[in-house]
């Protein structure tokens, strides 16, 4: 079975539906790549009727968010706000990234920051043994 483009906190929009939901955009909550479903903050919203079990718990009616299928919603780049499909581009640690097709920009934002602390820790790291080296 073929990954998923779509990963949890990605922002979604959804791209096929009735007139309530189609057009809407959302942050995306859980991805279950087995059965290609996404759950998606604030949309696809069902009312559940909970009795009290015990006197402590309060009933009434909850709204909470069910799966969409993943074929259902397009992936919103950070960038340039579009709608995109999803490329994949090496990056400089040997991974691939997955990127935006229509402007190009890198979207996995978590990758950035591992590859910005790893620059970070390496610069640091070559400060320190240059002031020991002096030292010396």
């Amino acid at each position: 079975m073929a990954s998923m483009n779509i990963r949890s906190g990605d922002t979604v929009e959804v791209i096929v539906g009735g007139v309530d939901s189609c057009g809407k955009r959302g942050k995306v909550i859980v991805v279950n790549p087995k059965t290609h479903k996404v759950v998606v903050e604030g949309l696809n919203l069902v009312t559940k009727h909970r009795k009290p079990r015990s006197a402590q718990e309060q009933g009434g009616k909850f709204e909470q968010p069910r799966p969409i299928d993943v074929s259902n919603v397009a992936l919103v780049c950070p960038k340039c706000g579009q709608t995109t499909r999803v490329n994949h581009v090496l990056g400089d640690n040997g991974k691939y990234l997955r990127s935006c097709h229509k402007c190009g920009a890198v979207i996995d934002a978590r990758a950035e920051k591992k590859q910005t602390r790893a620059a970070k820790t390496k610069a640091a790291s070559k400060k320190s043994q240059k002031t020991q080296s002096d030292e010396q």
